[in-house]
């Protein structure tokens, strides 16, 4: 669009029209100078409130350990790694224990690479590889290491081909639906300029005059301070998050709130307390076990990668006196095998201590810890640990499996092959009880038109349960063995279906957001671990919390600092407030504008002069922007925040062509009074249809920008007074030594007591125009098919 107007004035300054050219560069600069006033200011805020949850690294600097930011690192310095965080450079490992990375977005590998201190990498000249070197942009799963780093930023590896990973992310629903209204004001623009220079080649006249006319009709219809508008929109909506505790990484996802339909989220620490307890731990049988307790406190207390809350929990339950036992080596945990194991002595005794999933658990087993006797595996004895473990899932329990055996005392690496033909001990059962407000946020959620659906690891029976505490009705379940098996348009058609998603893989998590994505929807993702990062990556809204991963803050666009879905609801809201506005902007401009250049059209065909010089409609435009300027500041309705807010251009083409129209009705009006009844000249008449255009144009805002009654908005302050300075400069301004400049004259009493009546006029058909056209349009969607979430 800003396009459309530098090409305007390059003509404007070929063809000697100065003034012309002074207006447009004006337009030009005013909208381009506010843009990067408020985007300088939001990119200050956004960087303000980002440095709260900045990606940092452990380095060790002077001797001392610190943090540092990740953009502040130089080769040289040497940096601890833990599980759960980002690797900051490309580099060579000094030290490593049970250290595994997946670094697939580097290497391609599908499956988490182990690596090791002391190897030597690939022979000089050749790219740097080997379980020696990591990457920049991997993540580390488990274990932990210490790097020296060789190289950052653009010198890394991923950093050679970050713009190819750039390009990777789709456009999002707000990307997506500027440029579809780019181009509908585009096809627009192009029609009436070829239709002005073929009615002046028709009627004979200058095909300068003509072409200059129609460069100014491009620029009038052209809103060139939608970005300026947007901006400021969304630098606005950031900060108002910001209080809301809601920090904003990427601003247009502002506006992808706004049309948010489907959020995806996992359950634990969003619908549970996140506050995990170990309330029970039992054998096969469901009998009380201290051998369950022993296994899974010693395994716990001697891993080496980041607990997590199941871990946290069994620590805090105690009772096990760890002291006479030392950790010989582990296998750590991975989402593939879903267990940890570690290998502990003690005197002569070693034993693998394993814990997981219980399903991966039990298929690795081939007896059971019956009270203090081992006894062989039967279908028996199976079916009653699945009834068991399915008696508390159904309770609402987490559960592990915990499961060990006795080794050699001569084993000193334990491998995969070691977690075979283990002795089953029981299930460890953990509560997670839901957030006192996460049932009120869901039905908030819901009635603002946002469909929930939990995406989980855990399993169908717990998920189940804290639904039906929450009171969320289940509408289908799948399950990731299922995902595994389906393709991407049969996923396509489940996903609408279903609203839990259990037992899934980050892979699959990845899946579903992109199958919903594929139905139209405009998908929120929350998460906060390793595994969420390519859901967060892939949706519309990736949002995470303060606390989370490295990698999971780094992919999402919003960091919630309060973790609640209530914070999240009032970021809803937000995001449809800064939509409603922009969209305000929109149909304010392509309707006026669309119907005073229909006029301007129509007038360059009947009259013998132009309507209106193209300097005058330069100003017009000029001046009418300086009222759309303050729109951004503007009050919205409830009903804007209430219901799910999208583009929808046949819509904003259907009310162009319903409400331009009644201006063109009251253009017509003033022309038989200037010609008519004024007999004006041609002066006259593009003084008298500058005044009037301009006065029916801006104080059309105060009908357009609500959904109500006029007379009942209350419009923010400012863009009260900047309408009514308008408005007053456009009726004085013919009798001012500057609107002389302009060609603009003075105009007779008679003809500003026609306008106030035919204004007011105006204002009344106008409000009843908008009231008729939201009946049909409520009549409209009430026919439209609900599409199913």
């Amino acid at each position: 669009m800003l396009l459309v107007l530098l090409a305007a004035g390059a003509v404007s300054v070929l063809t000697g029209e100065g003034a012309s050219a002074w207006i447009i560069g004006v337009v030009v600069l005013l909208s381009l100078a506010l843009d990067q006033i408020q985007q300088q200011r939001a990119e200050a805020a956004a960087a303000r409130l980002s440095d709260q949850v900045a990606i940092t690294a452990r380095v060790l600097r002077d001797g001392v350990e610190q943090k540092v930011p990740v953009a502040e690192l130089v080769p040289g310095d040497i940096v601890r790694l833990a599980a759960g965080s980002q690797v900051p450079g490309d580099g060579v490992l000094l030290a490593a224990q049970d250290l595994f990375v997946q670094q697939s977005a580097v290497t391609g590998e599908s499956f988490p690479a182990e690596k090791k201190a002391g190897v030597a990498p690939t022979a000089p000249g050749a790219a740097p590889e080997g379980p020696g070197v990591v990457f920049m942009g991997t993540s580390v799963l488990s274990g932990t290491g210490t790097m020296l780093v060789c190289s950052t930023g653009r010198a890394t590896r991923i950093g050679e081909v970050s713009q190819l990973i750039t390009r990777e992310r789709e456009d999002l629903a707000f990307e997506h639906d500027l440029r579809r209204f780019g181009l509908f004001i585009l096809r627009i623009t192009v029609f009436l300029v070829l239709f002005v220079l073929l009615v002046g080649g028709f009627s004979h006249r200058p095909w300068l005059d003509s072409f200059l006319f129609a460069v100014a009709l491009a620029v009038g219809i052209t809103p060139e301070l939608l970005p300026m508008v947007v901006t400021v929109s969304l630098a606005r909506g950031a900060l108002r998050l910001a209080r809301e505790q809601v920090i904003v990484k990427r601003m247009s996802a502002i506006h992808n709130l706004g049309e948010m339909d489907v959020l995806c989220t996992d359950k634990t620490g969003t619908l549970t307390e996140a506050r995990i307890r170990l309330v029970r731990n039992v054998d096969a049988g469901g009998a009380d076990s201290d051998c369950v307790l022993e296994n899974a406190f010693l395994n716990s207390h001697f891993e080496s990668g980041i607990r997590t809350p199941l871990e946290d929990a069994i620590l805090a339950h105690g009772g096990i006196d760890a002291a006479a036992w030392r950790k010989v080596d582990e296998v750590p945990f991975d989402f593939e095998r879903r267990r940890l194991s570690v290998l502990l002595a003690r005197g002569g005794e070693r034993r693998l201590a394993v814990k997981g999933a219980p399903a991966d658990v039990l298929a690795h087993c081939d007896r059971w810890r019956d009270g203090e006797q081992v006894r062989p595996w039967t279908d028996e004895a199976r079916a009653r640990a699945e009834a068991t473990l399915r008696s508390l899932e159904t309770d609402g329990f987490r559960v592990l499996g915990v499961a060990y055996k006795a080794v050699p005392p001569t084993l000193e690496n334990a491998s995969l092959q070691d977690e075979d033909e283990l002795v089953f001990a029981g299930f460890a059962a953990f509560l997670d009880p839901p957030k006192a407000d996460a049932a009120q946020a869901l039905r908030e959620l819901l009635a603002k038109g946002v469909h929930v659906k939990i995406v989980t690891g855990d399993s169908e029976l717990v998920t189940r349960h804290l639904c039906a505490a929450l009171g969320m009705p289940v509408h289908g379940v799948l399950l990731g063995q299922e995902i595994a098996r389906l393709d991407e348009r049969a996923l396509a058609q489940r996903v609408q279906r279903a609203n839990l998603f259990c037992r899934v893989d980050p892979i699959q998590k990845n899946r579903v957001i992109r199958a919903l994505r594929a139905r139209g929807h405009v998908v929120g993702y929350l998460g906060d671990g390793i595994n969420d990062a390519p859901a967060l990556h892939s949706a519309d809204v990736g949002i995470s919390v303060d606390t989370a991963a490295d990698t999971a803050r780094a992919a999402a666009d919003l960091i919630l600092l309060r973790h609640s879905l209530t914070v999240l609801d009032a970021a809803v809201t937000e995001g449809r407030r800064t939509f409603a506005n922009t969209r305000k902007y929109i149909l304010l401009g392509t309707s006026s504008n669309f119907g005073n250049m229909v006029s301007m059209a129509f007038a360059a065909v009947v009259l013998p002069f132009l309507p209106m010089l193209p300097v005058q409609i330069l100003l017009n435009n000029l001046l009418y922007d300086a009222v759309s300027a303050a729109l951004p500041l503007d009050r919205v309705d409830p009903e804007d925040t209430r219901t799910r807010q999208h583009w929808d251009i046949a819509a904003i083409r259907r009310f162009m062509f319903v409400i331009g129209p009644v201006s063109s009705l009251f253009d017509l009006l003033t022309f038989w009074l200037l010609l008519r009844v004024l007999g004006a000249a041609a002066p006259e008449f593009q003084s008298g249809w500058f005044v009037e255009s301009l006065a029916t144009q801006v104080l059309a805002v105060f009908v357009i920008r609500t959904r109500g009654p006029a007379w009942r908005g209350r419009p923010h302050p400012v863009l009260a007074a900047t309408a009514a300075g308008v408005v007053g400069g456009a009726v004085l301004l013919p009798f001012t030594p500057l609107g002389a400049l302009f060609g603009l004259v003075p105009l007779p009493p008679v003809f500003y007591a026609a306008l106030a009546g035919m204004t007011l006029a105006y204002l009344a058909l106008l409000e009843l125009v908008k009231r008729l056209y939201q009946a049909r349009q409520r009549r409209r969607q009430h026919r439209r098919p609900v599409r199913p979430a």
